[in-house]
């Protein structure tokens, strides 16, 4: 039954009230002091380690892994985790080679370091591209999902969960950087708490429905001898979802340009780090690495469990939608709607959780970098910090609003997660190439980098387009294969340009040290930990 209980409301805003508590207990400790645009959009040094992990994935995970993740787990099955334990791996990548040079370079915001490593230009444009992608694709896709699940769950309208939504997120994000950050700890206690509640209940209906008692490892063993398919993390050319997850391509091809892009390259999750020292930003990533070989069971199991269940009578009526189509999304709503009083609040906490942390992150990126990247920059270059302060909530408020109007459209989408990386996907293989070469290569000059922010997305579109403008004469490759494709031209382009551009001479003013690459003993055991865990879970699960 789509309806909360007295013990699920009183769970619920058990949470409500711990989230808001502590996050006006933090904002008036801050306020005691001036506060200035670094504190508000970075929380200059005021992160732990721990609150930087925790809230990278509290920003990263959100109704987009709930909902659309367990839904391409019921369409795909476990291959959709590769997304986020090839996350696991990227993040050491980032830790070891991207962080040390954002934080020796006092970098605030990706396009400030675009404007200090190329120029003005390139800077402005990657700075609208983001604040594009951030508004359209992620912010409302956010809205969106979270807003199908509450109501799913909750029976609330559709509209008015959308708009609840949007104000708990901007009262959260409103306080800062450091409210987020350590409010953030608590939301991402409370999603995996509840997360795991629902992969409980779902093992725990597969063992019950095929006669035995419950019992979660039996759940877990009945779900791998039905769906055998559903247990393969590399597909082959044959597979029907070949073109989602397109073979080797996810270890080596367009699975790791997306993540370096995501996580080296991406304001609204490396800015957790950026206020922090070289070691505690390190840490922290480290510690969210750990957390994401951790989401899948509480995303991807669930989505499967469903599957098994829908193949064997259950959910016959819950997972078609009212045209009469199978709506793989519906999964995870459906398995929430049948936990008990009280269990039923806590993961209904734990999805609002997901939603207002991602919201309230990715609303003080676009913040962060219209206020200073566009605002300061262009309409008010003597802005005071009180001045940068009130335009960043004000972006907040009507990016949120923005959000809230499209959001309703997109309620046609299938596999809303899919949609998310294949669109944001047009942007990175421009984004990392220009990153990749700005850091590492200092002849890379300004006009190689504006050629390719120029072209990722017009070439991403060609590709995507070509097959159906030309009726399938020009190959339909998959979305991870063109990012690919994309990214190598880009990176080949800009090389050719910087060599024989002798107009536009490479003038990095980027310091690099080669000390900074150094780690600690206590960070190289963590890190063989976690690429020992990803080899055996590859190995097993091939």
């Amino acid at each position: 039954m789509n309806k909360l209980q007295v013990a699920d409301y009183f769970v619920f805003l058990v949470y409500f009230v711990v989230v808001s508590s502590y996050g006006i207990y933090i904002y008036h400790q801050k306020k005691a002091k001036s506060i200035d645009s670094k504190d508000f959009f970075l929380a200059e040094g005021s992160l732990t380690w721990w609150a930087i992990g925790a809230s990278l994935i509290a920003s990263n995970i959100s109704a987009e892994h709930f909902i659309g993740m367990s839904g391409s787990g019921f369409a795909l099955g476990l291959a959709i985790s590769t997304y986020e334990w090839m996350a696991a791996a990227t993040l050491i990548i980032v830790a070891i080679f991207f962080i040390p040079l954002y934080l020796k370079n006092k970098i605030y915001t990706m396009p400030q370091f675009l404007a200090q490593r190329y120029n003005s230009t390139v800077s402005t444009i990657m700075a609208i591209f983001w604040l594009l992608v951030y508004v359209f694709v992620n912010l409302t896709s956010i809205i969106y999902l979270g807003a199908l699940a509450i109501t799913s769950i909750s029976g609330i309208n559709f509209e008015l969960c959308i708009a609840g939504l949007a104000l708990f997120s901007i009262i959260v994000t409103l306080g800062g950087m450091k409210v987020i950050g350590y409010t953030d700890v608590i939301q991402v206690a409370v999603l995996i708490l509840g997360g795991l509640v629902t992969t409980y209940l779902a093992l725990n209906l597969v063992s019950e429905h095929f006669g035995y008692a419950q019992n979660v490892l039996k759940g877990f063993q009945l779900i791998q001898e039905k769906a055998p398919s559903h247990f393969h993390m590399i597909f082959d050319s044959s597979h029907p979802y070949y073109k989602d997850l397109p073979g080797i391509s996810v270890l080596v091809g367009g699975m790791l340009i997306n993540n370096l892009n995501y996580w080296g390259c991406n304001q609204y999750i490396i800015q957790r780090a950026l206020g922090a020292d070289l070691k505690t930003a390190r840490s922290g990533i480290l510690f969210a690495a750990f957390l994401k070989l951790l989401i899948p069971i509480i995303a991807v199991l669930p989505g499967i469990a469903a599957y098994v269940l829908y193949q064997n009578g259950m959910f016959q009526t819950e997972m078609i939608d009212t045209a009469g189509a199978l709506k793989p999304d519906h999964a995870y709503p459906t398995l929430l709607n049948l936990l008990p009083s009280g269990l039923k609040g806590l993961a209904f906490a734990a999805i609002t959780a997901a939603i207002v942390a991602s919201l309230a992150g990715k609303a003080n990126s676009i913040s962060t970098i219209f206020s200073l990247d566009i605002y300061h920059k262009f309409f008010n270059s003597g802005a005071s910090e009180k001045q940068l302060v009130r335009t960043g909530r004000w972006a907040v408020i009507v990016a949120m609003l923005l959000a809230c109007v499209i959001a309703p459209a997109l309620r046609s989408l299938d596999q809303a997660y899919q949609f998310i990386q294949e669109y944001v996907g047009f942007i990175s293989p421009g984004v990392l190439a220009i990153f990749l070469l700005g850091l590492f290569w200092k002849r890379a000059t300004s006009n190689a980098a504006l050629a390719a922010a120029l072209l990722t997305i017009p070439l991403s579109a060609l590709l995507k387009f070509l097959p159906v403008w030309t009726n399938g004469v020009f190959p339909d490759y998959p979305f991870l294969d063109r990012m690919s494709i994309v990214f190598v031209f880009l990176i080949l382009l800009m090389i050719f340009i910087s060599v024989f551009d002798h107009k536009s001479k490479a003038e990095p003013r980027i310091e690099i040290d080669r000390s900074m690459f150094r780690v600690s003993n206590s960070f190289v055991v963590g890190s063989v930990v976690i690429v020992g865990i990803l080899t055996a879970l590859y190995i097993a699960f091939w």
